[in-house]
């Protein structure tokens, strides 16, 4: 019944910018917590940044100072601002929610950053 669909991604140049959407649908309550993770080939997924319901946020050192996560309860909706992108941020790029003690996964949007 829940499912998370992400959009935004894309081909951006090192030091562009890009805007994640994750937008969750079959949601009656707010959705505790979203975050983005993120998987590059041959390495393993990492979180990059999360959110609370209240909205306390945490990022991966990677990405401090040039990623910003934030959320609109009203629309259930998880975005992630990513500034000064870099090549080694290319990777794809996964939405995550816990919503009453359930674990969900969007299926990924690919982020490409290269001149």
């Amino acid at each position: 019944q829940v499912q998370l669909v992400e959009s935004g991604g894309g081909l951006v140049q090192p030091g562009g910018s890009l805007r994640l959407s994750c937008a969750a649908s079959g949601i009656i309550f707010s959705i505790n917590d979203m975050g983005w993770y993120r998987q590059a080939p041959g390495k393993e997924r990492e979180l990059v940044a999360g959110i609370s319901s209240g909205g306390r946020t945490n990022y991966a050192d990677s990405v401090k100072g040039r990623f910003t996560i934030s959320r609109d309860n009203a629309k259930n909706t998880a975005y992630l601002q990513m500034n000064s992108l870099k090549p080694e941020d290319t990777a794809v790029y996964y939405c995550h929610a816990r919503y009453r003690y359930m674990e969900y996964w969007g299926k990924g949007t690919l982020v490409t950053v290269s001149s």
